[in-house]
């Protein structure tokens, strides 16, 4: 007897950072057959003046803390990709085989790869970021700022 596999598609496009990386944590932890693909990632923004949170993401995230005869240093998220999966990595219980089944169970793109074009894809009110009263920032600016050399970088 094999589960079925629940295929959950979101679309990143306008949707809130945090608040779309706790819905999914939740949905992943919840259902433990529930596949949940995220779309136009690149589309996803942030909260904040962009010359701030750029200038927040650069202090946080790329500074490596080595000595400088060490070959290997950490590898920093610089994609949309890795940025989102990395917020969604932090609401889970990554220590334990249920939050690693979880975050196995996600997966992210930017645009829209051609096997989902047909498929119906969600989009969640309480992440939208037309609730905002602030200026924000798309992730795929904030990686193309913190160098990452994709799409149209």
């Amino acid at each position: 007897m094999s589960k079925e596999k629940k295929l959950l598609v979101v679309d990143g496009s306008n949707q809130i950072l945090g608040r779309l990386a706790s819905i999914v944590a939740k949905k992943l932890l919840e259902d433990e057959d529930l596949e949940i693909v995220v779309v136009n990632v690149e589309k996803i923004v942030v909260s904040g003046k962009p010359s701030e949170v750029i200038k927040w993401y650069k202090r946080t995230i790329l500074p490596v803390r080595s000595h400088h005869k060490h070959k290997w240093r950490p590898k920093r998220p610089r994609s949309p990709i890795r940025l989102f999966k990395k917020a969604v990595w932090g609401m889970l219980p990554k220590h334990n085989k249920r939050g690693k089944n979880a975050y196995k169970r996600l997966k992210a793109f930017i645009g829209v790869p051609e096997e989902f074009k047909n498929i119906e894809k969600v989009s969640f009110k309480e992440a939208d970021a037309s609730r905002l009263a602030r200026d924000y920032v798309e992730l795929g600016r904030i990686a193309l700022e913190l160098g990452w050399r994709g799409a149209s970088g």
